[in-house]
């Protein structure tokens, strides 16, 4: 008998140890809704945005995480964000997005 080995099928197959590109989704509860949310690996990672937690750019090649409105499944309601910035979004206030001339105190 040979030893059993864990792969994974189908479009979500990736090489051994790797995640796939796309990321991995799963459903997330919270005051504000059900979220559902993809984490994106690094390789995925190919372009920079802002995350609405911290206001600061996710650069290309950083692993984040993709997250919408479970009701609302469309590519313009989802937002990239920080992983660390995603987990504290419920325990601080969000950050006010400043114009670039808008002065820092």
């Amino acid at each position: 008998m040979s030893p059993r080995r864990n792969r994974r099928q189908g479009r979500d197959a990736a090489p051994e140890g790797r995640e796939p590109a796309h990321g991995l989704e799963r459903v997330e509860s919270g005051r504000d809704g059900d979220w559902v949310v993809r984490a994106i690996p690094a390789a995925g990672a190919t372009k920079a945005y802002r995350c609405p937690g911290c206001d600061q750019e996710i650069v290309a090649g950083v692993p984040h995480v993709v997250a919408w409105l479970a009701d609302r499944p469309g590519a313009e309601d989802r937002r990239h964000w920080h992983t660390s910035c995603w987990r504290a979004r419920e325990r601080r206030a969000p950050r006010v997005r400043r114009s670039r001339d808008a002065p820092r105190h």
